[in-house]
């Protein structure tokens, strides 16, 4: 009965062995530490459908090609890409003639050596008054 016990603990440890030595094969491959690539040129997060979500990014260094998950926010301005990062300014006044304000944003962060502008414009039409009136009475029908 003990030597049952010790074969099946030698057969899951030699089972523990392999699946880490299998795991640290992946990364290597995978442009991890090991790699002899040190210099990764990344191309842009392209959503898998429609225009945002989860997708995928490429990678070349040499020879190698390699490719990983990446997400799109929904949310995400278009016009400069879900990789560059910006740090914006408060919204400007509202612009009667155009219905429109404004704000800059200066770039922050590029990532995955993404060609970024260093500063942006971005607009926004104006909200309405309507949101004042809308929570005074929320405001009256508590009492």
């Amino acid at each position: 009965m003990q030597h049952r016990g010790f074969l099946l603990l030698t057969l899951l440890a030699l089972l523990a062995l392999t699946s880490a030595a299998a795991k640290k094969k992946d990364k290597v491959k995978k442009g991890g530490p090991g790699s002899e690539c040190a210099e990764w040129a990344w191309g842009p997060c392209t959503p898998s459908s429609k225009d945002c979500g989860v997708g995928f990014r490429e990678g070349t260094c040499g020879a190698q090609t390699q490719r990983i998950r990446c997400r799109v926010p929904c949310n995400w301005k278009k016009e400069f890409g879900a990789d560059c990062k910006y740090k914006f300014e408060n919204w400007g006044a509202c612009d009667g003639g155009t219905g429109t304000k404004v704000r800059q944003g200066t770039l922050k962060k590029a990532r995955y050596n993404a060609q970024c502008q260093e500063t942006i414009r971005v607009t926004n039409p104006c909200t309405p008054k309507t949101k004042a009136k809308a929570k005074a009475k929320k405001g009256k029908g508590k009492d």
